[in-house]
């Protein structure tokens, strides 16, 4: 194995241990790494690092100096050096040209020579360790790592050829939308990191850099070592100072960071300094004027980052008269437009990022980025100006002493009362509600008289059907408890594939909550997105489209675009647009979704993959199978690894490329698949689970394929039965089966129940589904080849001709001359006419090329 490939297998097993409890991580070694005791060393030394992370960050470094570069050796490895980026009292960057296995140029960083001591070592390999599991575009990537022959650690990442974030708008004179576009993509990745704990704690323009890819501007995050080193200790320079431990660059750290008190920093402090970043992209200022602080104590430029208000963006502009035109043209517009541009929206997102108290401030890098994504939609923002109350706190706390002194014995006894009354209250109303919610879980397992039930066992499945019969009368006086308690019971319900039962629960949690907590409520828009879905698995799409289109216009409204919630409304919207046929808006919006879940959430992520398997499905409808099969045999390799092979996502997995294996034509493998499958379903979800069903009938596919008719038969039989107990009668899916027993008894000539049971299933599709559905025009054309097998050509050619006009996929209707199921329509020149129109409906409905 190369050096290339074995730090990739690094990165790779380091960061699948990581997903896992530490207890299970010395196994799951033992299986990854087999008998390979470097590799084993190497892995376990980036995880010791990465624990130690936390720790490390209290220690303070050593000021920058200046090194001799002299003492790096000219060729490390692969790598040679060609000039010196950056020095610091940790090591050195540089410039380096790789020669092999490929020629680029990279950043290569190492120790400084001699420089060995443990908290030294353990902050370099914990930076290393943090690029290695972090893989998103806005973040340099690292390629290599190793040791010189001299034992300097040294690693290699993307060298990026670019400015700072701000010298780059400033230098293209982007406009503020432009500006704000381009800080989006900046917070991705500072919320990509911290999806991986790691907290960068030096965010500034100059870690920022902007290179362009493919005539497109692209943000890379650099430096997650906190020991950058430039030379000069000027203000705008990284510092760690001896002073209470703090780390941080003074005019973008935290107001936590300056102070030696506080110890627990947490992803708070990246929004903060993402806050000043986006203060001077908008202003061209920081929010503090750094050139005195030249003049002042190390104390009082703490003390003004711990207390002192930023102004506003617009007032910081309008207040600069003297430099406020050139900054207004390096943003292509004018002063005065300038600051009628940030005033409002933009000066609440901004100072609400800046917010000293960490509580105010937005909680997460990707919920600051949803805000700017609101004000570019020309939609309310969440940030709103700080309230008189709020001032006034702020100016109590500036004023300690004055106003203890006038007000203070007031202040606490009013505000001992007011809390002692709020407290109480709090309290009752809490105990009422356990006390109820108590009584009602003691009532759930009174299943039966004690005397009927000495010696007979009580289910789980009983104690959750008394449970939903008394669940309107047991918490009637608490309606928020009981559209909770319906919420848990409906759930249960939908996984156990029960789904009348579920809807009736669901929509009495829909309505209580509407009601009680009105529409914009998280646990509302919940209850409603789950009785979407349950109307989709009753085979009702056109409601369950319905209803979740209103969810997710809710969701971006109340949570943003980005959102997780928002982004699974649209996975199940587009479900919903499968289950109409309306697979061009359902792949766009999957793609769009997909896109959004692996910069936001991971690419492991169980919704991101559950959006992949909803992207296969509709790629399976419109029959693009070679992508399907990649997407498919990615997503079951990621629920093996990272859920196991018996869960109910992985064995969901191997259905789906069992499916895509036989609309491919690979028969043998697709059976394979199948059997494994459904007798892993069997003993995981049970005989009458409706994934255990989607697997029996897809194995019934597979076998009359390769005719086995009897034995198709005997399964279709037991499948067909068992829908239309467990699913219903007019569920999409019992007519499916419906139609592949027919299939296998028209193939055996047992005509006369085929065609029965083909006539019953083409009238309920074009009452539920419509007569344009293409599950709709596959029945037709299968009752079509019976018609034709038996004889009654006039009959075949007019279900053939229903069949291409409403919807049969084209695939079907261009295969029709060559199927041997119309041997005897061959010569009959209405077929010929019959395909040509075909081909021409084919073509007509073929996606045209941008």
């Amino acid at each position: 194995m190369g050096k290339a490939d074995q730090w990739a297998r690094i990165k790779e097993i380091v960061g699948a241990a990581l997903d896992r409890n530490p207890t299970e991580r010395p196994a799951f070694l033992d299986q990854a790494c087999a008998q390979d005791v470097e590799l084993r060393a190497e892995v376990e030394s980036l995880l010791a690092a990465h624990a130690d992370a936390g720790d490390l960050s209290a220690s303070p470094w050593a000021e920058s100096t200046t090194v001799d570069t002299a003492e790096a050796p000219k060729i490390i490895g692969p790598y040679r050096l060609i000039q010196t980026l950056g020095v610091g009292g940790m090591g050195q960057v540089w410039l380096a040209e790789q020669t092999e296995p490929v020629r680029r140029r990279v950043a290569l960083k190492l120790i400084r020579a001699g420089m060995y001591d443990k908290s030294l070592a353990q902050r370099f390999q914990s930076e290393r360790q943090s690029l290695a599991i972090m893989e998103h575009p806005a973040i340099a990537k690292v390629f290599d790592a190793g040791t010189t022959p001299e034992g300097q650690p040294y690693f290699a990442m993307e060298y990026v050829d670019g400015p700072p974030i701000t010298v780059y708008c400033d230098r293209k004179k982007l406009g503020i939308r432009e500006r704000l576009h381009l800080f989006i993509q900046v917070c991705d990745g500072v919320q990509h990191a911290h999806q991986k704990a790691i907290i960068h704690r030096d965010l500034k323009p100059s870690n920022i850099l902007v290179t362009e890819v493919g005539g497109k501007p692209t943000p890379r995050i650099i430096d997650f070592g906190l020991a950058k080193a430039t030379v000069p200790q000027a203000l705008g320079e990284t510092m760690f100072t001896h002073v209470g431990g703090f780390l941080g660059t003074p005019g973008y750290m935290s107001p936590e960071q300056a102070d030696p008190h506080v110890h627990d920093i947490d992803t708070r402090t990246d929004v903060y300094s993402l806050g000043v970043v986006l203060y001077e992209l908008l202003t061209g200022y920081l929010p503090f004027d750094t050139t005195q602080w030249k003049k002042q104590s190390l104390d009082e430029v703490l003390r003004q980052l711990r207390e002192t208000d930023p102004q506003r963006p617009s007032t910081k502009v309008g207040a600069n008269r003297d430099t406020s035109t050139a900054r207004a043209e390096a943003r292509s517009t004018q002063p005065q437009q300038l600051i009628s541009s940030l005033r409002g929206d933009l000066d609440w997102i901004t100072l609400k990022a800046l917010e000293k108290e960490r509580d105010r401030r937005y909680g997460t890098p990707s919920a600051l980025a949803a805000d700017v994504e609101r004000y570019l939609q020309n939609r309310p923002v969440e940030a709103r100006p700080a309230s008189t109350g709020y001032r006034l706190k702020k100016y109590i706390r500036r004023n300690r002493v004055a106003v203890a002194v006038a007000t203070g014995a007031a202040l606490v006894l009013i505000a001992f009362g007011v809390m002692q009354t709020i407290q109480l209250r709090r309290i009752t109303r809490e105990r009422d509600r356990a006390d109820r919610v108590t009584q009602f879980m003691t009532n759930m397992f009174n299943v039966s008289d004690p005397s009927e039930a000495r010696g007979n066992s009580v289910t789980a499945r009983e104690i959750l059907d008394k449970a939903s019969k008394d669940i309107q009368t047991g918490l009637a006086a608490d309606p928020e408890a009981q559209a909770q308690m319906m919420e848990v019971m409906g759930e249960v319900y939908e996984s156990l594939g029960l789904y009348s039962r579920s809807e009736a629960l669901l929509t009495q949690a829909v309505d209580t909550r509407r009601r009680v907590l009105g529409v914009n409520r998280p646990e509302t828009l919940e209850s409603m997105d789950d009785l979407a879905w349950v109307f989709l698995q009753e085979g009702r799409a056109v409601e369950s489209e319905k209803l979740e289109r209103e969810t997710l216009e809710i969701r971006r409204r109340v949570l943003g675009s980005r959102h997780k919630d928002t982004l699974a409304s649209m996975v199940d919207l587009a479900s919903a647009l499968n289950g109409l046929g309306r697979f061009g808006e359902a792949e766009m919006l999957q793609r769009e979704a997909l896109d959004m879940l692996r910069q936001t959430r991971g690419p492991e992520n169980r919704t991101t993959l559950t959006c992949m398997d909803n992207l296969g499905n509709t790629l399976s409808f419109e029959h693009k199978y070679a992508e399907l099969e990649q997407l498919r045999r990615e997503n079951l390799d990621i629920r093996r690894r990272v859920l196991g092979p018996d869960h109910p996502e992985t064995l969901s997995s191997m259905t789906n490329l069992g499916d895509i294996l036989y609309q491919e034509g690979k028969y043998a493998d697709a059976e394979k698949l199948d059997r494994e499958t459904l007798d892993a379903l069997r003993r995981v979800e049970g005989p009458e689970h409706p994934e255990t069903l989607i697997s029996m009938y897809n194995l019934t596919l597979v076998l009359n394929k390769t005719g086995r008719y009897q034995e198709a038969e005997a399964l279709g039989r037991t499948t067909l039965e068992v829908r239309r107990r467990v699913l219903g009668t007019e569920h999409p899916r019992t007519m499916l089966a419906m139609v592949s027993l027919a299939t296998s008894l028209l193939e055996q000539k047992q005509y006369p129940e085929a065609e029965k049971l083909l006539t019953e299933a083409i009238a309920i599709q074009r009452r539920v589904l419509s007569p344009n559905h293409p599950d709709t025009a596959e029945s037709v054309y299968e009752l079509a080849v019976l018609k034709q097998r038996e004889g009654r050509s006039d009959e075949a050619l007019t279900l053939l001709r229903a069949a291409v006009t409403h919807g049969l996929p084209s695939d079907d209707s261009l295969h029709m001359e060559t199927d041997p199921k119309f041997n005897a329509l061959q010569g009959d020149p209405r077929f010929s006419t019959l395909v040509d129109e075909a081909r021409k409906l084919a073509a007509a409905s073929k996606p045209k090329a941008n």
